[in-house]
């Protein structure tokens, strides 16, 4: 089995994860290409995308070692997790939440360091760094310790993906039919609107006309007669200017 099919990129599941919650309160949506630290694109097949820091994948720790750790992944690969003095080990989502009307923002799980120690056999962790496909391995930039609430949600995600939510990169737009690429495993998928679909460009209501290509999408909905019928569709922007203070810049 191709690394690309072992399981959905961490971070993009992460982040759309996070986006989910984000669209419920009606929140600026980020493109989680833009809210993650640019490091290392990596070589291989691990599907991640375009400033996702490489390739990497998500499992449960087999074994726990000096310089490494053995993670099983849903389809029952072994991968191995190399890691090293530069190798950044952390819990927690990160990210900020902004309530409609509002524009304070509040933490959702700041990220926090942890050693390596912290991480024991039966952990669930995503990585993400320099992937060798034939060997199985990763020489790890950032590894994150999931907890399992969050580890459990995003396997949920992972098996409805397609099914009830796509997101990536639009491609193509023909009538009412919307083409995206990339997304969580850096294939094409498309999605249908009808005139029950909603649209949404960070806090603000928008129609089918206002979607261009290379919009980056998320769109929930359902598989109706073969294709994917969108509810609701969320374009990802970049995050809001502030001033040097940290808050929310003027309009120009």
């Amino acid at each position: 089995m191709k690394a690309s099919r072992v399981a959905m990129p961490f971070f993009i599941l992460l982040g759309a994860l996070r986006l989910g919650a984000f669209a419920q309160d009606a929140n600026p949506l980020q493109d989680p290409s833009q809210a993650t630290p640019q490091r290392g694109q990596g070589r291989g097949r691990g599907g991640w995308g375009a400033g996702m820091m490489g390739r990497g994948v998500m499992g449960t720790v087999t074994e726990v070692a000096p310089d490494h750790f053995t993670i099983k992944t849903e389809s029952g690969d072994l991968y191995t997790i190399h890691y090293s003095v530069n190798t950044r080990i952390m819990e927690g989502g990160g990210g900020q939440r902004r309530r409609q009307g509002s524009d304070n923002e509040t933490p959702v799980t700041p990220p926090t360091t942890i050693k390596a120690s912290d991480i024991k056999v039966g952990d669930a962790i995503g990585a993400s760094g320099e992937m060798d496909a034939n060997a199985k391995s990763i020489g790890a930039v950032v590894i994150f310790q999931i907890d399992p609430e969050r580890a459990k949600q995003m396997r949920e995600m992972q098996a409805n993906y397609g099914k009830t939510w796509v997101m990536g990169r639009v491609a193509a737009i023909s009538d009412v039919k919307v083409t995206l690429q990339g997304g969580p495993d850096n294939a094409t998928h498309t999605f249908v609107a009808d005139e029950n679909t909603t649209f949404r460009k960070r806090r603000d209501p928008v129609t089918l006309a206002d979607i261009q290509v290379g919009d980056m999408i998320r769109a929930e909905g359902s598989i109706k007669n073969g294709a994917f019928l969108a509810t609701s569709v969320a374009v990802m922007g970049p995050p809001p200017q502030r001033n040097e203070g940290g808050a929310p810049a003027p309009p120009q």
